[in-house]
């Protein structure tokens, strides 16, 4: 398997796409909780069924998602952070104009 690799050429890694990182998992976690607050009053129906899991992988993402806000919240403090120490400005985050 190593012989596969060999004639492969190298390229640089792309540049890593930013976006709105932060009302992303916001976002994401609202759509978790919401989704275990509509399957909670069914509870009996999902525990006749077997599918109680469903209402735990809601809860379960909507709190691994706090931990993700929190997380995201950090990385983009510590970013303007870094970039203020630097002198770099802050990327334009606006979208592109069209070329209409």
């Amino acid at each position: 398997m190593a012989g596969f690799f060999s004639g492969s050429p190298e390229h640089e890694a792309p540049e890593p796409l930013e976006g709105p990182v932060v009302a992303t998992i916001v976002g994401g976690t609202i759509i978790w909780f919401v989704l275990f607050l509509v399957q909670l009053p069914f509870y009996g129906w999902f525990d006749d069924h077997g599918h109680t899991w469903w209402l735990w992988t809601c809860l379960a993402g909507g709190g691994l998602g706090f931990i993700g806000i929190w997380y995201v919240r950090r990385r983009d403090a510590a970013i303007k952070r870094a970039r203020s120490a630097d002198g770099t400005p802050e990327p334009d985050r606006s979208p592109a104009p069209s070329a209409d």
